[in-house]
Order: C-alpha cells, then sequence, then structure tokens
C-alpha cells in the first residue's frame, strides 16, 4: 500500500521517521513532497528508497492515503488543487486540529481522517489522536488505527474536545520541557551544581518518573505521596508549588485555546462557514 506525505517540516518528517523506523511502510512505499524540494531530497539521502516526487498532483497519482502536513491556512487550497484528480477510493489525513474533518469532507469526493500525532511518536511512544470522517469506511479506519499502532498509542477522540487532547499529548512536551528547563535554571543559579551536572540529573529523573508510571508501580497520586514524605523537605518544596503556581495550567489551557478559536475563525472564513 503506498502512502504518500505532502510536507516534510518538522512533523511531516517526523512521520516518515517513525513509519521507517517501526517498519510501518517500507521506503519504497511512501511517496514525498514539499514546497522546497530540497528539503524532502535531504530526507531521501537518510532513505534512499523513497520516492520525491515534484507536485502534489503526483502524490495523488501515486498513493492511495495521502498524510497531509502543511500549515492549517494552507490547506484549503491544496485540496481545492488536488480534489480534481483525487479518487473515491482514497483517503486524505490531516495532522491540523483547528480543520474539522467535516470541512474536510466539503471540499474532496474521498474519504478524510484526521490524525493529529506528536513529538513522542519520533521514538515510537506516545499518542495519536484520531478522528474519522462519517463516510470514513472501516476498512480505512483499520488500517489507520493499525498504521498509527505502529508508532504510538491511537486514540480515537470527539471533535469537542480536539484542542485540549492535543495540548496534552502534542503540546505537552513542549509545556513540560519548559518547566524541566527552568527547574535546571534554578538548581544552577541558586546553588554550586552545574548546568552539566543538573542536566543530567534532571534527565534522568524524567526518564526514570516515566518508567514507574509507564510500568504501573505507582499512580501520579501515589508516586508523590511516597516521596513527599509528612514533615520533610520533599513537603516543603510542594508548599510552595501549591502557593505559586495558582491557575498557571488553567491560564495555559485559556491561551491555547484563544489561539485556536483565532485560527479556526480564519479556516471558516476559507470554507465559507
Amino acid at each position: 500500500m503506498n502512502v504518500g506525505i505532502i510536507g516534510t517540516g518538522n512533523m511531516g518528517k517526523i512521520l516518515i521517521e517513525a513509519f521507517i523506523k517501526s517498519s510501518a511502510i517500507k521506503e519504497q512505499n511512501l511517496y514525498i513532497m514539499n514546497r522546497t524540494k530540497e528539503k524532502a531530497e535531504q530526507i531521501q539521502k537518510e532513505y534512499p528508497n523513497i520516492h520525491v516526487v515534484d507536485t502534489a498532483k503526483d502524490i495523488v497519482n501515486h498513493t492511495q492515503y495521502i498524510f497531509i502536513c502543511i500549515k492549517p491556512l494552507d490547506i484549503y487550497p491544496l485540496l481545492r488543487e488536488i480534489e480534481p484528480f483525487l479518487r473515491q477510493e482514497q483517503c486524505i489525513i490531516s495532522i491540523t486540529s483547528p480543520i474539522s474533518v467535516k470541512q474536510l469532507e466539503s471540499i474532496v469526493p474521498c474519504t478524510v481522517v484526521r490524525v493529529i500525532p506528536s513529538i513522542n511518536n519520533r521514538v515510537l511512544y506516545g499518542n495519536t489522536l484520531l478522528t474519522f470522517g462519517e463516510k470514513c469506511p472501516i476498512h480505512h479506519q483499520h488500517f489507520i488505527e493499525q498504521l498509527m499502532s505502529k508508532i504510538s498509542t491511537p486514540v480515537t477522540i470527539e471533535e469537542n474536545i480536539t484542542r485540549i487532547a492535543s495540548d496534552i499529548t502534542s503540546c505537552g512536551p513542549a509545556f513540560f520541557t519548559f518547566l524541566l528547563r527552568r527547574f535546571i535554571d534554578a538548581a544552577v543559579s541558586e546553588t554550586e551544581i552545574s548546568k552539566e551536572q543538573a542536566t543530567l540529573l534532571a534527565t534522568k529523573m524524567i526518564i526514570g518518573l516515566g518508567q514507574l508510571i509507564e510500568q504501573e508501580v505507582y499512580t501520579l497520586e501515589t508516586l508523590q505521596e511516597k516521596v513527599c514524605v509528612k514533615g520533610g523537605i520533599t513537603g516543603e518544596g510542594i508548599k510552595v508549588l501549591e502557593e505559586e503556581i495558582g491557575d498557571l495550567f488553567h491560564h495555559v489551557i485559556q491561551q491555547t485555546h484563544a489561539k485556536f478559536q483565532q485560527e479556526k475563525e480564519k479556516i471558516n472564513e476559507q470554507f465559507c462557514l
């Protein structure tokens, strides 16, 4: 089964690398293109059996499943460009959250699916968020679920939780990396530890924390209880966190949702909604 990827920026490249690393798709079954062809050709240097093509029409002509990995406002013009060449048995897969499957279905004659990946998929981990179009047949659903299960744990979601689910799975790595870096910076600023030592210790700590949760040794609640001995040093640190974090994450979610709404309004203008 041939798979096409339009757009080889950050997420497009992550999907390509993950599909090949997991053996989900053979190199010779991947067709890729990018507006700047050199970017796609750089990927081909790593994976020489991948097909680099010149146009989106070439992707449509050679593949059955077509991942669209470009900026949200560029998707509508692209769909208009390729719509005359799409076949009913094909499947369009968008990776952007502001465009709904209903909007995609209003443009193209084929099946549509939305798959929201995460940077964690690069190491065959984390989640991918799936939303299927109303007309998506079972065989397409099964193929997408099986494909994404090779690089992640796929989770099917409804439209109304798209943004918050994306915040947790896709934005979460950036949010918590930011917090970890601030933790390291504070350690270096307040003590004599070097940045290299602090970074090593914090990195190993977060990996170990993930393993404790992954292996179900502790839940999030019981883990904190095990570390935070009553009257101990950790408890004093928790007090500061409780006092100073406040509504921080409420504000983060409010901000991402506000930006999401702005993008949706621009997209709705394109789709005349």
